[in-house]
């Protein structure tokens, strides 16, 4: 685990204050509005800024106030990818890669045990498709090849724990999804931790496993991306493109059709065709807009995806309300820890019509689902 309790204080108007026990693999995101104190935890972890408190990985400890231990930032193994790249022009990309690589053999002194393994050199290149770049220099790259250089750069050094500051931000639309696909390869290579730094929601449904929302400096929740995601009492609820994420696995492709099925726990769903081949694992999105609610099974519907569901909760909005379901068809608990959830947003009307209150047994028709 990472344990991360720390504080740090800017001026008289800005106090980050956190206390979290996150994974030490997978990716972590960082969630909030501007100046919640995302990159000034960041900035924490790496040294760069003094905190209070107290930091370690696996044990490992970088920071004890309490027992007068400190690591200073050259002495944490850490990779650092922000949003401009900030490769050495002078170097080319094999260059910039070397340098990393001797950082590496120096180790870090006095910092105890040894960064953890990580993907060999050759095993980033070709993770980051950056072969036909390495006798390239840094002027001549596009946004999204600087900033996979900057990522392999980050990675060659053998550090305990990637972080990453808004490493898209930077990119227009087309830069960024050449970038996202690189990304999630890594996820699934990589065995070390990730805190990833970003204010686009749909980046955190497509790469994150664990959530921590900010609000001015403080832990607003935290806990695994589909269970937050899911909770109608939160503020990423309240946004237009609330939603969830189910991750799954490919069951079928129908040719004839255009369709790819995808199954998890008690249930599946039809969506457009995906090159994923059967049995694959992929990540869904389901978004509370295109989800409505009925108390029967529809007949002769053009909806593909019907689910039995259980109601759990609802939130009255202003004019709409907004529904949390569990997922409770066979082989399914709606009870358990790894239930599947939906959320719903349907119109106050509806609501009262159907005179809809927690436990009923529904009908969740989906409309629109789409393969992160």
């Amino acid at each position: 685990m990472i344990d991360a309790r720390l504080a740090v204080q800017h001026g008289a108007g800005f106090r980050l204050a956190v206390d979290l026990q996150l994974p030490a693999r997978g990716v972590t995101a960082l969630y909030g509005p501007s100046g919640c104190g995302k990159t000034t935890l960041l900035r924490a972890v790496a040294g760069l800024v003094r905190a209070q408190g107290r930091f370690s990985i696996d044990g490992e400890v970088w920071q004890d106030d309490a027992r007068g231990q400190w690591r200073a930032p050259h002495q944490r193994a850490v990779g650092y990818v922000i949003q401009e790249a900030a490769l050495f022009p002078h170097l080319s990309v094999r260059g910039n890669l070397d340098f990393a690589l001797r950082r590496r053999r120096r180790g870090q002194p006095a910092a105890g045990p040894a960064p953890a393994p990580t993907l060999d050199l050759d095993g980033l290149i070709d993770l980051l498709g950056l072969a036909a770049l390495l006798q390239r220099a840094p002027a001549t790259l596009s946004g999204g090849e600087r900033q996979r250089v900057a990522i392999a750069r980050a990675l060659a050094s053998g550090p305990r724990c990637l972080l990453m500051d808004e490493p898209l931000a930077a990119l227009d639309a087309e830069r960024k999804a050449e970038l996202l696909p690189y990304l999630e390869g890594l996820h699934r290579a990589l065995a070390l931790p990730v805190l990833y730094v970003s204010h686009a929601l749909d980046e955190v449904m497509r790469l994150a496993d664990h959530l921590v929302l900010l609000r001015a400096g403080q832990v607003l929740a935290e806990g695994a991306l589909a269970r937050l995601l899911a909770r109608t009492d939160l503020p990423l609820a309240r946004q237009d493109d609330a939603g969830v994420v189910i991750d799954a696995r490919v069951l079928a492709q129908d040719a004839a059709y255009g369709l790819t099925q995808i199954g998890f726990a008690g249930g599946s769903l039809w969506l457009g065709a995906n090159a994923a081949g059967t049995g694959a694992r992929v990540r869904a999105r389901v978004l509370a807009r295109d989800v409505s609610v009925a108390r029967l099974a529809p007949l002769q519907s053009s909806l593909l995806n019907v689910l039995p569901v259980r109601l759990d909760a609802l939130q009255v909005e202003l004019h709409t309300v907004l529904l949390r379901l569990a997922l409770a068809g066979p082989g399914a608990d709606p009870a358990g820890p790894a239930a599947v959830q939906l959320l719903a947003r349907i119109t106050r009307r509806s609501c009262d019509t159907l005179a809809l209150v927690p436990g009923d047994r529904l009908f969740a028709q989906i409309k629109g689902v789409a393969l992160m």
